[in-house]
């Protein structure tokens, strides 16, 4: 019934009760099918079927539940198709297109977004010049931004043409803005940002604000992408059990 922070304010606000009880601050682990959870007296009922999107996102168009100017947003393109309450995994800046997963499945889309996994996201970006090879080494070693240097990403030079480049990334990271800020910081500003895939998932054909369901073999490659440890971190975890750290 609600984002994960507006659970938090929620229940910091003692509208939510638990068996009739408020929940204590340091939080409590529930039995969805022994607890009664009730919000202002209302009892909320677990989801028993999640449900899992990919749409493609047209550049313009906000990923956010309600905009203050009225302008479109993601939600308005699933708006009619008796769909449950859906959120974003990730974001995509208003002027970024391409593929955005929508789910109601909190914990696989905490997964997802969370750090540690490191959840490869693909972009093709047009940007302003030709990167040289010094500019592609960069992104491949990571770009200091201000909010410090960035972990390496796959980078390839698809062609260039009358002054424009196409690049396909892959970052394992989801920082705000992040693939224009790279690609501005090695002196080549992104013109048009498309992302191309999420984990496993692929735009493909998907049309400029269509979206469809995910078949259970995508849900499932991509439960399997939020619980692995990215092979970096294998190799220091056994480094550190080596050596006794």
């Amino acid at each position: 019934m609600a984002s994960r922070r507006a659970a938090d304010v929620l229940i910091a606000s003692g509208a939510v009760r638990v068996n009739g009880r408020t929940p204590p601050a340091s939080g409590l682990l529930i039995d969805p099918e022994a607890d009664r959870v009730t919000v202002d007296g209302e009892p909320i009922e677990p989801v028993r079927l999640h449900h899992y999107l990919a749409l493609h996102k047209p550049a313009g168009v906000l990923v956010t539940a309600r905009d203050s100017q009225g302008r479109p947003t993601v939600f308005d393109l699933i708006r009619g198709a008796g769909l449950p309450r859906l959120f974003a995994v990730g974001r995509l800046d208003g002027a970024t297109n391409g593929l955005l997963l929508l789910t109601d499945d909190g914990e696989l889309a905490n997964r997802l977004t969370h750090p540690r996994h490191k959840v490869p996201k693909e972009y093709l970006a047009v940007v302003r010049g030709a990167p040289g090879e010094g500019d592609l080494r960069k992104l491949r070693e990571g770009v200091l931004l201000d909010d410090g240097r960035t972990l390496p990403a796959e980078v390839e030079l698809v062609d260039s043409a009358n002054g424009t480049s196409r690049l396909r990334l892959v970052i394992r990271e989801g920082r705000n803005r992040q693939v224009r800020r790279m690609l501005e910081a090695v002196g080549h500003p992104v013109l048009e940002l498309t992302r191309t895939a999420f984990g496993t998932v692929r735009l493909g054909r998907l049309r400029p604000g269509g979206w469809r369901r995910l078949s259970q073999a995508e849900v499932a490659a991509l439960r399997d992408a939020a619980t692995r440890t990215h092979p970096r971190e294998a190799a220091a975890a056994l480094s550190h059990s080596r050596t006794g750290r």
